[in-house]
Parts: structure tokens; C-alpha cells; sequence
């Protein structure tokens, strides 16, 4: 049963009432706290949680199955590969630990000294090796606002978009934590008005509104995962920012798609919220036309209803909202992301992420992209410190924030940010 997710517990842990983190997230993250060590860890309100002190100090005793070092470990990796049941053990747990009528620990302050930290002073690191990446394609909107750019309305959508979640396969090895800042890319790129291609820093520097999947091992290699089967091989979700060089990735993306445009730099948030937290936020999923072939159709209520907005904060300046977009847009559910990388025999990895894609959705506000929000270029947006922008440029830093919200519980991620740093000579 999932007790974590009751909506009228309450913690001894103080909670501000528009946190992300109330004790009905129980995300996991990887930190370091004072005194130089990495651990394993939660966080309700603004207070992060040593899992392994928790675990050390017989916190855990009654999980007689949770192996004693898997919380002394530099990431997720372990703890994942032991599944959703152990998952939802340890989440049920640590509800119970905190909840405001158990002073098991809260009256312990020996304990609470070894345990607790104040999360502005841990350093949050990468919740999971990630050996594989993949990046779908699957908001409708977004494929459709780029393909008439591109190719005119007529020819939109590619002819088989509707049939499969288009994906392509992305680079792990430059997969960053929220706050790791990075250079802007160099590269070949093709100006409108030159007959050869140029070389230099990239001039139309974007960032791509995401959300991903972080899965468990899954079958042998040749052994397919079902969209019935997929949410038990899914442990958590994250915010993505896909960062994008617009103009290397016009000139290279024929035949073959994505490579230098995309791989220099890709930004995670650094709790991983469990599918299980999710659950009260369940919502449909757009209608799809055609009706997907038989290995790619779910039932019921497959996709989660998180807002999601992205910032802009120029060097020295104030930050300003420049879109809002959410999860349920995406025309492709996470069931059948998986269901189909899977299908043809291909195995998956306990810490691998498979983003959404873009998520824009039908208004302009809800563009997840400054390729989409400037019209490429064609339109300028006004931010509140007066600055104005078309893509983004160096001592910018761009924050995601996401959440949910059903009137009774609101839980969300935190943020994923990074700042524009000028290209290396």
C-alpha cells in the first residue's frame, strides 16, 4: 500500500505550504554534506535526509531485506535494481519516521545531529550512472510548430510521427547536474546567406523543456517490455534541459539527426520523484488518431498532470518567466516510450534516462523552446528586466521548476538550472 502518499499526514520537519518537498514526495537524491562524505539521501521541506545514517542507526531494521550498504553508495544505481516493492518499503518507511505523531527520531537528537542536514548546505551531485540516453520526440505540438517552420503546414509531421514515439539516441557521458554551468558550443554552422558552411561559437543557443524517466534493469537482451508491463521497470522522474545549438543543428541533422547540436550539454534536476509520489496525479493522456498498433495501446489513465516553467535570468539582472507548458501534453506516454525502445529485443539499465522530448502545448505561452517562443528567430521576447531575447545569450542562466498540484497535495521536483558560459577559445 502506498501510505507515503497520504494526504493528511503531516511531518515534524517544518514544511513550508507551497514546498516542493512535503513528506508526501520522499524523492531520493545523492549529496554530500558537511563533512565531505557521499551518501544516499531524501528531503522533506528544506531538510535533507541521510538515508544511510537512517539505515545505520536501525531506522530500517524491519526491511530485513535492504541490504546494509545500499544507501553508502555514490548513486541510485543499487537501490533501484532492487524494485518497486522495496521501493515503496523504504518510501512507506521513512513516511512513518517522520510523520508528526512518531518522536522515534524526533525526540532523539543524537540522531537527528547524524541524519539531518539543511539542503542550502549539502551538494547535490548526480542521483544515477547513466550508461544509455535516449531523447524522444513525442509532444505534438512541438513536432508540429517545428515542422512548419521547416517544411510548411502541409508537411508538418513526418508521415510515420503518429504511428511510433520517435526517438533518437543521446550522449550520457555530458549529462549534468542542476547548477553545473557549461561553455557555449563551437561548431560548423551554415549561414542563410553564405555558400559554404563557418566554424565558431554557436549564435542561436537554445534550451529544450523536458522531462525524463529514469528506469530499473529490465529483461535479457531480446526480450520486449509491454506498455502493461513498463510502469514496474520505471523508477522516477526528473526535470530535463535539453540544451540545443539551433543553427550546428540545422546544418548536421541531415540524414542522420542530432549529434554536435545536442551532446555538448544535457541538465538534470537532482531528485528523482518516484512514479509511486506521482500517483494522485494521474490524468489522461491526449486522444490518439490513428489508434496505435496493438503493442503500443494502454488503457486508463497513463500520464501525470505536472506544470512545468521555464526562466530566464541574465548576469545581474532578474529572473523572468518565459513559458509554462505540462507533462499531459505529450502525445506518447511513458508506457509506450518504453514499450517501444523494447520491442525489437533491446535491453535497458538500471540509472538509464529516456526524456520526453519538448514539451510545448497549444497556446504560445506553452512553448518549450526559444526556437518555438522567437518563431526562429522571427519574433523577440521581453523579459522583466528589460533585456530582450530571441536565443539565449552568455551569463544567461535558464531554471526549470515543475509541480502538481490536485487541490488536496502539491509535491514537485525542485529545479534544473545552468548558466551560459562564453565558448572556449
Amino acid at each position: 500500500m502506498l501510505t507515503a502518499n497520504e494526504p493528511n499526514r503531516k511531518s515534524w520537519i517544518e514544511v513550508e505550504s507551497n514546498s516542493d518537498f512535503p513528506i508526501q514526495n520522499i524523492p531520493f537524491g545523492v549529496f554530500i554534506p558537511t563533512d565531505d562524505f557521499t551518501t544516499i539521501g531524501t528531503r522533506i521541506g528544506n531538510t535533507a535526509i541521510d538515508l544511510s545514517a537512517l539505515h545505520q542507526l536501525g531506522y530500517f531494521s524491519e526491511i530485513e531485506e535492504l541490504p546494509e550498504d545500499v544507501f553508502l553508495q555514490d548513486t541510485l544505481n543499487d537501490f533501484i535494481t532492487l524494485g518497486r516493492p522495496m521501493w515503496r518499503k523504504v518510501r512507506n518507511r521513512v513516511a512513518d519516521i517522520f510523520d508528526s505523531t512518531n518522536g522515534e527520531l524526533k525526540n532523539n537528537t543524537a540522531h537527528k545531529e547524524q541524519i539531518l542536514f539543511d539542503v542550502a548546505e549539502v551538494q547535490m551531485l548526480l542521483p544515477v550512472f547513466t550508461q544509455d540516453y535516449t531523447d524522444f520526440y513525442s509532444s505534438m505540438e512541438h513536432a508540429m510548430n517545428v515542422g512548419i517552420m521547416f517544411r510548411g503546414k502541409e508537411n508538418a509531421l513526418m508521415p510515420n510521427w503518429k504511428h511510433l514515439p520517435v526517438g533518437y539516441h543521446g550522449r550520457s557521458s555530458s549529462i549534468i547536474v542542476s547548477g553545473e554551468d557549461f561553455h557555449r558550443p563551437v561548431g560548423q554552422m551554415k549561414p542563410a546567406d553564405a555558400e559554404v558552411p563557418v566554424f565558431g561559437p554557436s549564435k542561436l543557443l537554445d534550451f529544450e523543456l523536458e522531462m525524463g524517466f529514469i528506469t530499473t534493469d529490465g529483461k535479457h537482451l531480446g526480450d520486449r517490455i509491454t506498455t502493461d508491463e513498463a510502469e514496474d521497470y520505471i523508477f522516477g522522474m526528473v526535470l530535463v534541459n535539453d540544451w540545443s545549438a539551433r543553427d550546428i543543428q540545422a546544418w548536421e541533422y541531415v540524414p542522420l539527426g542530432p549529434f554536435l547540436g545536442k551532446n555538448f550539454a544535457t541538465s538534470i534536476s537532482p531528485w528523482v520523484v518516484t512514479l509511486d509520489a506521482l500517483e494522485p496525479y494521474r490524468t489522461e493522456s491526449p486522444a490518439q488518431d490513428p489508434t496505435p498498433l496493438p503493442y503500443l495501446q494502454t488503457s486508463g489513465k497513463r500520464t501525470f498532470d505536472i506544470e512545468i516553467d521555464a526562466f530566464i535570468e541574465p548576469e545581474n539582472s532578474v529572473e523572468s518567466k518565459i513559458c509554462t507548458s505540462n507533462f499531459k501534453y505529450l502525445y506518447w506516454n511513458i508506457s509506450q516510450q518504453l514499450a517501444h525502445h523494447t520491442v525489437n529485443g533491446c535491453n535497458i539499465n538500471a540509472g538509464d534516462l529516456m526524456a520526453s522530448g519538448t514539451i510545448s502545448g497549444p497556446e504560445e505561452a506553452n512553448y518549450g523552446s526559444l526556437l518555438e517562443l522567437s518563431w526562429r528567430g522571427a519574433k523577440t521576447i521581453k523579459l522583466d528586466g528589460g533585456e530582450e531575447r530571441k536565443f539565449l545569450q552568455d551569463g544567461d542562466s535558464l531554471i526549470m521548476r515543475g509541480h502538481c498540484n490536485n487541490g488536496t497535495t502539491r509535491i514537485g521536483f525542485g529545479e534544473v538550472r545552468a548558466k551560459v558560459l562564453p565558448a572556449k577559445e
